[in-house]
């Protein structure tokens, strides 16, 4: 008789030098059993599956606490072939699928079936073998088949729709010999409705011939339907494993928010006005960033108030304010204080009052290699023809000016530096993005949109930034959107909350809504009392 699990891993620690990023984790799957793995980003799910998959980034850094056993018996898994040769396989978000091949050898990749040729039988030498196409091609249509899928196995790849290359992607899997255990990584991302519904039949049928899945998700619907067990992670430790029976859509959500602790900075509640200018109107806008993409976010920002914007990593919330900014293709329609913005024109959006604070701050938001000075006056200079003077018949910069200005804001945001002139490069991450905000505000702008402003610092400079963006606003009635994957800090500084999922605004949210309507609108489900509403 088998062992009653397929998988335990008991007790997991894994740190990053001081940092831990998973404590005392355990998970336990049976054979045959769908086990949804859930978690809000930076929960410890991926890190949980690279311990699974022995994957490098693990071993290079000091290993892991804990052990994993396989059918009962403690399992050294230290490369990603170990976990293969424990029959642990993986369908990849991301295709790993060659284009220019056909079905069959997409599935047969690495894994290929050869057959002797008389040269190959002389020399003795299996590379001189050919390949046994008609014994590929049956296997590739038997897993076809075993994940329903009716297409031909001699098609290429390359066009097929998205859809039909995660089945690709699944029977590949399934071919594997000896497979016990498949984890399915946000399977769903890419498929259509009908398609994610065929997925999880698929899934069923996969659990009902013996073989394990962990099913990683964020669609809690989809969790309801498929799983039999559930273990949701929590800020790297374990916040509970349920019986999908013995629990709810709600409880659920409930439990991958969860409070995080005090608020980061301490404001006053403020009353919604209802009736205030409208500072931003966004109907219908659809930005082409990778990985972030917006398809049809309609929305509404009013003058004077501090506008959340949360959601998942991946689900577009980063993608607003880089696509009105005209840093990446926009479609739609913006108003801005009551005056269309053209988009696709980064200066023009600069020139209309507005200003960012990146994401990117490495990338987008700094001049690594120019003083501090520089960086903060740059944009002013370039867009409002600041810091400018003449001298005889040319213009150029007023050094005292940008001196005397930059100085200013080292002492205003607390920019830790030699001096004005020290390199942005050489700074650190908080300090950089400091000198982002400075940039920013040195535009004098009406309308300013920060984007994961804490990503990467520490709590202090966190604090800092928070505590400036909550004066502007109060002090100076700018008005602000912050996107942020810490919703902690939105809930923190925000008057209302729009939560971004699939591309779409789901629902906008007081700060003081339950965790549980937050938790359901980041799974893409609209709660159905305590937000305003999505705007269709």
């Amino acid at each position: 008789m088998g062992a009653e699990y397929v998988l335990q891993m008991k007790n997991i620690t894994k740190r990053y030098g001081e940092t831990t990023v998973l404590s005392d984790v355990s998970l336990s799957v049976r054979p045959g059993e769908i086990h949804a793995l859930l978690g809000e980003n930076g929960a410890g799910k991926s890190t949980l599956m690279n311990v699974l998959f022995g994957m490098p980034v693990i071993h290079t850094t000091g290993g892991f606490d804990g052990e994993v056993l396989i059918d009962g018996e403690k399992a050294s898994i230290l490369t990603p072939n170990d976990a293969m040769n424990a029959g642990i396989g993986m369908v990849h978000q991301e295709f790993m699928l060659l284009p220019g091949f056909t079905i069959t050898e997409n599935i047969k990749l690495n894994r290929e079936i050869t057959r002797p040729t008389v040269l190959s039988r002389a020399l003795h030498l299996k590379n001189m073998e050919n390949l046994d196409m008609p014994a590929m091609r049956k296997d590739a249509r038997k897993a076809l088949d075993s994940v329903g899928m009716g297409l031909d196995e001699n098609t290429l790849v390359k066009g097929l729709p998205v859809g039909y290359m995660q089945f690709v992607e699944i029977a590949r899997e399934i071919d594997k010999k000896g497979i016990r255990l498949l984890v399915f990584d946000e399977p769903t991302a890419v498929l259509t409705e009908s398609e994610a519904e065929t997925l999880i039949s698929v899934m069923k049928q996969i659990a009902q011939s013996g073989i394990a899945i962990i099913f990683i998700t964020h669609r809690l619907d989809e969790v309801m339907a498929a799983a039999d067990n559930i273990t949701i992670l929590r800020d790297g430790k374990l916040a509970a494993t349920r019986e999908t029976k013995a629990t709810s859509l709600v409880e659920l959500a409930e439990l991958m928010i969860g409070r995080k602790g005090e608020a980061v900075v301490a404001t006053t509640p403020r009353a919604q006005d209802a009736s205030a200018n409208i500072a931003l109107s966004i109907k219908n806008l659809i930005v082409d960033m990778p990985g972030e993409m917006v398809k049809g976010v309609d929305l509404e920002v009013r003058e004077g108030e501090i506008l959340g914007v949360g959601g998942l990593a991946g689900q577009g919330k980063i993608g607003i304010p880089n696509g009105i900014m005209g840093l990446y293709p926009a479609a739609g329609e913006v108003k801005l204080f009551g005056k269309d913005l053209p988009l696709n024109d980064a200066a023009n959006a600069l020139r209309s009052g507005m200003a960012m604070v990146s994401e990117d701050r490495r990338g987008v938001g700094l001049l690594l290699d120019q003083s501090i000075e520089d960086n903060i006056a740059f944009n002013a200079m370039q867009i409002n023809g600041d810091f400018l003077r003449k001298v005889l018949f040319a213009t150029t910069k007023d050094g005292k000016k940008v001196r005397a200005h930059a100085n200013e804001m080292i002492r205003q945001l607390d920019i830790r530096c030699t001096s004005s002139r020290q390199a942005a490069g050489t700074l650190s991450g908080g300090n950089q993005q400091k000198v982002c905000v400075a940039r920013a505000l040195t535009m004098n702008p009406k309308f300013l949109f920060v984007s994961e402003p804490t990503r990467g610092i520490d709590i202090g400079a966190k604090k800092l930034v928070l505590e400036t963006l909550v004066k502007l606003n109060r002090e100076q009635g700018m008005t602000i959107v912050m996107v942020s994957s810490e919703l902690q800090e939105l809930r923190s500084i925000s008057d209302r909350i729009a939560i971004v999922s699939e591309g779409k605004v789901v629902d906008i949210l007081a700060p003081d809504a339950s965790d549980a309507d937050f938790g359901l609108a980041m799974s893409g489900i609209k709660p159905t009392k305590g937000g305003e509403g999505a705007h269709e």
